[in-house]
């Protein structure tokens, strides 16, 4: 007979289950090293205290590689100092975190412990209860009576937060003339020029659908000019003339079917570089705003409220191609504090 059917004797009826399961209880307790031998507590201890050693030479490798390798203004001096100030502070911070964990694994009482539940009220007699935990869990954590674990602990954790402190204190008092970042170092006659090779280009070499990630010439002269490459980094492409849809007001702003616009999205700021052939269409990976390329890098999906900014170009005398002038408006996320 089907199984499934009902009718089949292998097939038995559910055991009714008990109102109550019985208590299985704690399994029995399994001692450690250290609590029967006093020479394995005393490695633990030690290992405890070299970990937070880490945690403290970290920090103060952090401290010193800040002051003595400063970013620069080259990609080579920027990649040294972020890798060596990441490397140590993640020994600050691993020599914590391991430090803690070695800490409550060997060192702390591990005996097994029950609270039985009860009502939510309170009563005095409870609340002493709970305060005489505490004060038990504080004796078994050891810290009344290990003073060089406990001053290792407090060093490290009193020394971890320069790390923070630092870098943000160090950085104040910098340029506070918000109006350069309404600037960008594009200026008329400055000829554009491949990103990151710094070759010139040259109007008959881009081909239509191709498209050139561009920096302005001489970038690598500017006095700060990672900052003024994250102003003025531009993504040149050619389009068939005939799909091309200039505004009244941007007439002559592109040359023979090549437009050139900031990079920036104007959402967050994101790197606006996925371009779409068929559609021209410019997608930023970060929130998928769109920009139409072919008509002003209008906005037509996502978040981004207002165009790309137009960088307006124009060839030279040798055929390279050349900015007119600056962008006309601020690169960038919109605020509300501004008016485009």
């Amino acid at each position: 007979m089907d199984r499934y059917s009902g009718g089949s004797d292998e097939l038995s009826a559910p055991e009714e289950l008990p109102d109550r399961f019985q208590n299985p209880g704690l399994p029995p307790h399994r001692p450690r090293r250290g609590d029967l031998d006093p020479r394995a507590d005393k490695t633990s201890e030690r290992i405890v205290l070299a970990l937070f050693g880490l945690s403290t030479l970290g920090t103060i490798g952090f401290l010193v590689a800040y002051f003595a390798l400063p970013t620069g203004t080259d990609a080579g001096g920027i990649q040294r100092s972020t890798m060596t100030l990441g490397l140590a502070l993640a020994f600050a911070l691993l020599g914590i975190g391991t430090a803690a964990i070695q800490w409550a694994k060997s060192i702390m009482n591990d005996h097994e412990r029950v609270e039985e539940r009860h009502l939510m009220e309170s009563s005095p007699a409870v609340r002493e209860g709970a305060i005489a935990n505490l004060e038990a869990g504080a004796a078994d954590s050891g810290l009344s009576r290990r003073g060089l674990l406990k001053s290792a602990m407090i060093g490290s954790l009193a020394l971890f937060p320069l790390t923070i402190v630092v870098p943000l204190i160090g950085n104040i008092g910098g340029n506070w003339n918000v109006s350069t970042f309404k600037h960008t170092m594009w200026k008329k006659g400055l000829r554009l020029t491949t990103d990151p090779s710094g070759r010139p280009i040259r109007a008959a070499d881009v081909t239509i659908g191709s498209v050139v990630h561009v920096i302005p010439d001489g970038l690598d002269k500017a006095a700060n000019p990672m900052d003024e490459k994250a102003k003025a980094i531009v993504l040149l492409i050619r389009l068939d003339p005939r799909d091309l849809h200039e505004a009244d007001d941007r007439k002559g702003w592109s040359y023979n079917g090549i437009v050139a616009y900031s990079k920036v999205c104007t959402h967050v700021g994101c790197p606006v570089a996925l371009y779409e052939q068929q559609t021209h269409h410019l997608l930023c990976p970060c929130h998928q705003s769109t920009f139409d390329v072919a008509n002003g890098a209008k906005v037509v999906f996502g978040p981004a409220k207002r165009p790309l900014p137009q960088l307006p170009i124009t060839v030279d005398s040798e055929g390279y191609l050349v900015a007119q002038s600056d962008f006309h408006e601020p690169i960038g996320p919109s605020f509300w504090e501004r008016l485009r």
